[in-house]
């Protein structure tokens, strides 16, 4: 493979909610689910990536995330699968599908997130990764990715096999796509059965429908436990059965045989080889255990962007009304960020410069965990609640975000800003500077990356150094005064 595999289409917010159940309610003959642990993890488009990226593929997603919670807790649960999010911004709210279970099985299934907002338009990064793709498998999930006009050229331009995986709301498979993977019900309902037809010969009738409608390479319906049926040109089909009739949780397996598929193609494989491959990697992922087993919950919590201690500015719900906001009215969002862990006349040079760039300020703030990962046991000297609200208590911040990881890359994956500003201290010149590694994050939806100049002689790592050594460092109190407050109250009021 030569270039990425990229996955294009709806990615939602999955979460298994497990618990135990010793009693009905006492007001109506139900259950009561008495909540023991959850799970997080990327639906849709964002599982059949994690898939590909489990794999050892490069991967990128092209999908739609929305300024609210829900998508920032999906920018970080795949960041930290390893795959590289090239996000349009999605009205509305993310889509969510909560599942109550006990005792290894699903009580019900509570969907959120209301009608599918409309996607916006892609990057011309977005394009281009298509077009140099080594291969493209569309996901969809009929909230409208798959419908983008400008994204539906570029598949239908791209060299790559193109994998589609349709849903029955969504739309047609662009003309020549190489293999479309619906299952049995969905071909059903696009194609209907003929009265009194056998499965084999309904599945064949819709594969076969369905090639000639889309004008596709091949068709392969799968048919759960028991396999696949491939239709490819006006030949007989051909049945590949699955080693064997496993049972058990089937979530995801689909996008599991899509993604097998795809990446046998990027190899080289012919399409009836890489049904095969599918059919054996989608009932291997079921005899597993399916997707707890092939995603199964970290040994500590995993990494994800936080809210913060919430109040006036602070936190992922305030963020998302600003983004709203200041998106709506057609202005320009900024952003920075950093430890700011003794906030100093520095920081606030820093921050005064990035906030006239733009129509608002938002500040991506390392939480304790992450500072002490990239500075070591003993820092931060302030806590994250403390140091979140010092900054937004400044005239020139309008928001602050808090993120576990040891990069904003998450966090700037759904914040989406138009300037990502960095201080004259990581690196010389202005522009898309390639030293900045946040550089090639912010051109996937047009971004830019800038430099302001930095206040010299500042630094948080000196002043905690000059304190311990009982000196004084320039601007800030003497020795033996209570630096975090010190440093703290008088940085807010020359700026108030």
């Amino acid at each position: 493979m030569t270039g990425p595999v990229v996955v294009i289409g709806d990615t939602l917010l999955d979460r298994d909610v497990e618990g135990v159940v010793n009693r009905l309610c006492p007001d109506s003959p139900v259950p009561v689910l008495d909540e023991t642990g959850y799970v997080d993890r990327p639906g849709g488009a964002g599982l059949a990536a994690v898939f590909a990226a489990a794999q050892g593929a490069e991967v990128v997603l092209v999908t739609a995330l929305a300024d609210d919670a829900g998508g920032a807790r999906l920018s970080a649960l795949l960041t930290a699968a390893g795959v590289q999010v090239y996000a349009l911004p999605l009205a509305g709210a993310t889509p969510e599908k909560i599942r109550l279970r006990a005792g290894g099985r699903v009580l019900l299934r509570h969907d959120r997130g209301g009608v599918p907002g409309e996607p916006g338009e892609p990057a011309e990064a977005v394009l281009r990764v298509i077009a140099n793709a080594s291969a493209v498998l569309v996901s969809d999930y009929g909230r409208g990715v798959a419908r983008q006009p400008a994204l539906r050229a570029a598949l239908a331009a791209t060299r790559a096999p193109v994998v589609w995986d349709p849903h029955p709301r969504g739309p047609a498979a662009v003309p020549g796509v190489q293999l479309a993977t619906p299952n049995e019900s969905e071909a059903r309902e696009l194609i209907p059965a003929l009265p009194g037809a056998t499965r084999l010969a309904t599945a064949s009738r819709g594969a076969q429908g369905l090639r000639r409608r889309w004008r596709a390479g091949a068709v392969a319906v799968t048919l759960g436990g028991d396999g696949a049926l491939l239709c490819h040109t006006d030949s007989t089909p051909l049945v590949v059965s699955a080693p064997s009739n496993a049972e058990g949780d089937t979530c995801g397996a689909g996008d599991r045989f899509a993604v097998a598929a795809g990446l046998a193609l990027a190899r080289g494989a012919l399409v009836s080889e890489a049904v095969q491959e599918a059919v054996a990697e989608a009932s291997a992922y079921v005899a597993a255990g399916g997707v707890a087993a092939a995603l199964p919950p970290p040994a500590r919590p995993q990494p994800g962007t936080v809210s913060g201690p919430g109040g006036e500015r602070v936190g992922l719900a305030e963020v998302a009304a600003l983004l709203a906001e200041v998106r709506a009215a057609g202005g320009t969002v900024v952003a920075t960020g950093g430890c700011f862990d003794l906030l100093h006349a520095g920081h606030v040079a820093t921050l005064q410069a990035a906030r006239k760039l733009g129509d608002c300020l938002i500040v991506c703030l390392n939480s304790d965990a992450s500072v002490a990962g990239l500075k070591g046991p003993d820092r931060p000297v302030v806590a994250q609640g403390d140091r979140s609200r010092l900054l937004a208590a400044l005239s020139c911040v309008d928001g602050v975000m808090i993120f576990d990881e040891p990069t904003p890359h998450a966090a700037l994956t759904w914040l989406r800003p138009d300037v990502w500003v960095k201080g004259g201290d990581y690196a010389t010149g202005v522009g898309d500077d390639p030293a900045l590694p946040e550089a090639e994050i912010l051109r996937r939806w047009g971004g830019h990356t800038v430099v302001v100049p930095y206040l010299e002689g500042r630094s948080t790592t000196d002043m905690i150094a000059a304190a311990r050594a009982g000196g004084r460092f320039a601007g800030t109190p003497a020795a033996g005064v209570d630096w975090s407050t010190a440093a703290s109250a008088a940085t807010v009021e020359r700026t108030r």
